[in-house]
């Protein structure tokens, strides 16, 4: 468990004066220590958006009464906000097919501490990945997913995520496409590795694609998943040179190594509830 007694606070707002001063003047009002904060201004969208976290200990606030204290000032800005509580670890799922390098390195961090939170669950199509599961003690579920049942694996998985009231799905090479009856019920909650440096190669081979097509760098992509294949908002995404010397095994080889870090980039920001999204786009907050 997180040793940290910290709440967090996001925000986004129509911008205008005297947010930040209104925010600071509640927190010191209620005897909150302000840890971290940091904010954003986009003025093309004339948008504010904040994260700010402090220390629980010795404050007059808390998860029962925060929301009647803080509704006049949220009221008075127009605010949309949301609070997190450290002592609350999420519940993630992962979600693979056979490829087990982004898998095993969440697993390695999640074992480290590294990542604040609790891996409830592996969910497959396939049983490549199942002695790693077991391995790390995590339970693993072999759900087979194809064009006549797909529907009916779907309504399996939801099973699982409500039984182990799932937070965030994590797609680590899962090489199905989700329905958009999937997508819905998760909203911005499933966070997808994409081998590729988007929007280039887009689907399905993208280091074929891009071998065929002689590029000099390649990349991968961490986003939220939408109902537009491979086009929701971006979370992170890295890059490495390649050379004409390179051959497709060697682009899928150094490609492997940028998912698993772009992958877990992603979660920790999500976990630690440092992401803002609007407008197809996401903030990450220092």
């Amino acid at each position: 468990m997180s040793t940290k007694n910290t709440a967090t606070l996001l925000i986004t707002c129509p911008d205008q004066k005297g947010i930040v001063a209104g925010i600071a003047d509640f927190l010191y009002q209620h005897s909150a220590n302000i840890l971290h904060a940091d904010q954003h201004q986009d003025a093309e969208n004339n948008l504010f958006l904040m994260r700010v976290e402090w220390d629980l200990t010795g404050a007059a606030l808390n998860n029962e009464n925060f929301a009647d204290k803080f509704s006049p000032l949220a009221k008075r800005f127009d605010m949309q906000w949301q609070l997190k509580l450290s002592q609350k670890r999420p519940q993630v799922a992962i979600m693979v097919s056979q490829y087990d390098h982004c898998l095993a390195d969440l697993l390695h961090r999640y074992q480290s501490g590294e990542l604040a939170c609790d891996i409830a669950l592996i969910i497959s199509n396939h049983l490549d990945c199942q002695r790693l599961a077991e391995f790390y003690g995590v339970p693993f579920h072999h759900i087979v997913v194809n064009k006549e049942n797909k529907a009916q694996a779907e309504a399996e998985q939801f099973k699982l995520f409500d039984a182990y009231n799932i937070d965030l799905i994590v797609l680590a090479r899962y090489m199905q496409i989700l329905s958009p009856a999937f997508v819905e019920r998760y909203p911005q909650r499933i966070i997808n590795i994409h081998h590729s440096f988007l929007p280039a190669f887009i689907g399905a081979r993208p280091y074929h694609r891009a071998f065929e097509r002689g590029v000099k760098l390649i990349g991968a992509t961490s986003h939220y998943v939408t109902e537009v294949l491979d086009e929701g908002p971006i979370i992170e995404q890295d890059i490495v040179r390649i050379s004409h010397r390179d051959q497709v095994e060697d682009l899928i080889q150094k490609g492997r190594d940028l998912e698993r870090i772009v992958l877990s980039r992603a979660v920790r920001w999500h976990i630690e509830n440092r992401i803002l999204l609007y407008a197809n786009k996401t903030v990450i907050f220092d």
